[in-house]
C-alpha cells in the first residue's frame, strides 16, 4: 500500500501543480520535504489524559515518529522538529514557550518545508466531544487543500469516533511556511474512549497512517 501511494504521488507530481505548490516530473518524492512537528515537549507537557494522566506531548512524538515511518518508506525527506521528549526551549526560563515555537520556525524555514504536520492532542470540558480533528490557516488555500484531504483519510478510518470537518484556525504553527501546513488534533485527552484509544500504540499507527495516506493523496 505505501509503494502504491508513492506511485500515486509521482503521479501526482507529474500531472502538475498542486494548489500553488509548483512541482514537475523532475520532482521525484524523495525531492519533498516533509516537516513533522511533535508539539510541546520538556516541561511543557500539554493536555493530560483524564484518566491515565498520559502527557499530550508524549503521545505526539509517538504518532510522529510512526507518520515518519510511513513518508521515508514512500520515499520521501523527513524533518523532525523534535525526536525526543526534550523540549526546543533551551532554558526552561520565562518566555521558553515563545523560545520554542521560534525553535520550531526556524527549523521549517532552514529546510525549505514543502509541507508541514503538526501533532497534537485535544481537551473539552464538554467530555463527551470527540475525533480528530485538521486545523488550517484561514488564509491559506493549499492549507485547507490539504487540511480537507487528510480529514477526508481520518473520517474513512474503520473507527472512527465523529465525521468531523476540516477547520480555518489563526495558529502560530500554521504560518511558518508559504506551503501546505496543516495542525492535526489528533482526538480528546478529556474523552475516555478516545484516551483509551490515543495511547494504544496499535491506533496510533493507524491515526497515523490515516494522516500519511490524506498527505500523498493532496499531491495526487
Amino acid at each position: 500500500m505505501i509503494i502504491a501511494l508513492a506511485v500515486i504521488s509521482v503521479i501526482g507530481i507529474i500531472v502538475g501543480v498542486c494548489c500553488g505548490v509548483s512541482a514537475s516530473a523532475s520532482t521525484p518524492p524523495g525531492e519533498k520535504i516533509i516537516v513533522i512537528d511533535a508539539g510541546h515537549g520538556g516541561i511543557d507537557a500539554g493536555v493530560r489524559g483524564i484518566v491515565t494522566d498520559s502527557k499530550e506531548s508524549e503521545i505526539n512524538l509517538s504518532l510522529c515518529k510512526y507518520l515518519r515511518g510511513y513518508f521515508t518508506d514512500a520515499g520521501f525527506t523527513v524533518v523532525m522538529t523534535r525526536t525526543t521528549n526534550a523540549g526546543l526551549y533551551g532554558s526552561s526560563s520565562q518566555g521558553f514557550k515563545r523560545r520554542d515555537m521560534q525553535k520550531r520556525k526556524q527549523i521549517i524555514e532552514e529546510c525549505s518545508a514543502d509541507m508541514v504536520i503538526s501533532i497534537h492532542q485535544n481537551f473539552c470540558p464538554i467530555p463527551s466531544k470527540r475525533g480528530g480533528t485538521v486545523f488550517f490557516d484561514k488564509g491559506s488555500g493549499c492549507g485547507k487543500e490539504l487540511a480537507d484531504s487528510i480529514q477526508k483519510s481520518i473520517n474513512a478510518m474503520e473507527n472512527c469516533a465523529e465525521q468531523n470537518t476540516a477547520l480555518a484556525g489563526d495558529y502560530y504553527m500554521l504560518k511558518c511556511t508559504e506551503n501546505p501546513s496543516v495542525i492535526v488534533e489528533c482526538g480528546f485527552l478529556s474523552n475516555t474512549e478516545d484516551e483509551k484509544l490515543l495511547i494504544d500504540p496499535a491506533y496510533q499507527k493507524l491515526f497515523a497512517y490515516a494522516i500519511f495516506k490524506g498527505a500523498v493523496s493532496y499531491y495526487s
